[in-house]
């Protein structure tokens, strides 16, 4: 898989990738979006209106938590499958709320489900990404969350007004209505098959990967060292072969990460608007933000393709640090516009490459669980922040003094990933090429 060529089943599995991606971004940025609106209507202010934002990310962290390990034992094709169901339901059911109690309910349960699907779908596209240019295609991949960013924003720029807040909501059905497709078309993963000795699929897909190929169901798979490797308890495996430090590092850079993302798309739109700026607007500088994100994911990925993840990483975390400075101390609107699009490449386009990296650190089989318990540890960043944030907003200060408050975490991060130790990873490495390796099994099964 890591020798191949990306082809039409690549392309299958990253269009279903980016399609459950997309939902993800749109349920954080719809958030932020209709979040004036809805203060007005359930007359909120912007403690409360922080606190419910929190509540929620407290769900996601638990549904990182959960969905993450559970993956590597029952299969991350399954789990997709039930967080997408969890989303698509009950954000309906939030957007049908009749007070913030319940909304507030509804958004938890959705949250479980969109805690999950990030680290399962970030596993899967790295696994079946060519490594040659893994970080770029992860890191496209990825886009699809500032794309329902986008979507989110254009909607309530020329929608919301007319129809209300609900309506981002009654959106987030559409996953459920695609479930059946996607049972039936996408794979599981390479690593679920193989501890379970089911060669015939594991044929199916390597020949798809390698038409040449001509894998059989009977090749070696090494399906007795795979089953030795998956023994054990996922969670204590991120801490053994000197990963420890590595663990913890990854952990405290991805907790600053959220804390800023989930911060700006939370306050971005009500902190422009409380600077003078109307409504749609203050919406257009979310749409700039998620734009940002997305070029700095592509950017990124090239240059992690060609000089490495954590010389890429390190430094857009400090180049992030000086744009949230600049950003409390400007007023002129293009340049804002462009600050807010190197915040976006700085936070969610950062977030975005050191995904596959924490992912490819660590063992196929506990690749889930290192990528879920690390974004679960970094949803309490995300939890803080619309708090630490609306209490910002909350005192008596410019509200443009806020973006300084960012430049902290973005400092942090960086210093924490000049501490991981790459030579203990597991970073899969290019040797003979395909067919050289059918050769042997074939010989190793006569």
């Amino acid at each position: 898989m890591a020798q191949s060529k990306f082809n039409r089943f690549h392309l299958l599995v990253f269009l279903w990738c980016v399609y459950a991606i997309a939902f993800d971004g749109y349920d954080i940025a719809m958030y932020g979006v209709g979040l004036p609106l809805m203060m007005e209507d359930f007359g909120l202010t912007a403690v409360e209106a922080g606190a419910v934002g929190s509540y929620t990310l407290i769900g996601m962290m638990v549904g990182a938590f959960v969905f993450g390990p559970l993956a590597d034992m029952i299969g991350r094709k399954k789990v997709l499958a039930i967080c997408m169901f969890l989303f698509s339901v009950f954000t309906l059911l939030a957007g049908l709320a009749p007070s913030i109690t319940v909304f507030t309910i509804m958004r938890f349960i959705a949250a479980l489900g969109m805690g999950g699907l990030m680290p399962n779908v970030i596993s899967l596209m790295t696994e079946y990404s060519p490594k040659k240019n893994r970080a770029l295609i992860v890191a496209t991949m990825y886009c699809g969350y500032s794309i329902g960013g986008i979507l989110a924003s254009l909607i309530g720029m020329y929608i919301m007004e007319g129809f209300g807040w609900r309506v981002l909501y009654w959106i987030g059905i559409i996953p459920l209505f695609t479930l059946p497709f996607f049972m039936k078309k996408f794979p599981e993963s390479l690593s679920y098959y193989i501890v379970r000795n089911q060669g015939e699929q594991l044929a199916s897909i390597l020949n798809k990967v390698d038409p040449t190929g001509n894998y059989k169901a009977t090749d070696d798979y090494e399906f007795a060292s795979a089953k030795e490797n998956a023994k054990g308890s996922p969670v204590k495996k991120l801490f053994q072969q000197n990963r420890m430090i590595s663990t913890f590092a990854f952990w405290t850079a991805v907790f600053c990460c959220l804390l800023m993302v989930y911060g700006l798309n939370t306050w971005l739109p009500k902190i422009m608007q409380a600077s003078g700026y109307g409504l749609t607007s203050s919406l257009s500088f979310t749409l700039v933000l998620c734009v940002g994100q997305i070029g700095g994911s592509l950017f990124g990925g090239y240059l992690v393709d060609r000089i490495g993840h954590r010389k890429v990483l390190v430094s857009m975390y400090f180049i992030g640090a000086v744009t949230f400075v600049a950003l409390s101390m400007t007023s002129n609107l293009m340049l804002l516009y462009i600050l807010i699009a190197i915040g976006g490449a700085c936070t969610v386009g950062t977030q975005n490459l050191a995904n596959p990296y924490i992912s490819e650190f660590y063992p196929k089989e506990v690749r889930a669980t290192g990528m879920g318990i690390a974004l679960g540890f970094g949803r309490i960043g995300a939890i803080l922040a619309p708090i630490l944030v609306g209490f910002l907003l909350a005192a008596n200060l410019e509200p443009q003094n806020a973006f300084m408050a960012f430049a902290v975490p973005s400092i942090l991060g960086g210093i924490a990933l000049l501490f991981i130790q790459e030579k203990y990873g597991s970073f899969d490495k290019l040797g003979m090429e395909p067919k050289e390796n059918l050769v042997l099994n074939q010989s190793a099964v006569k």
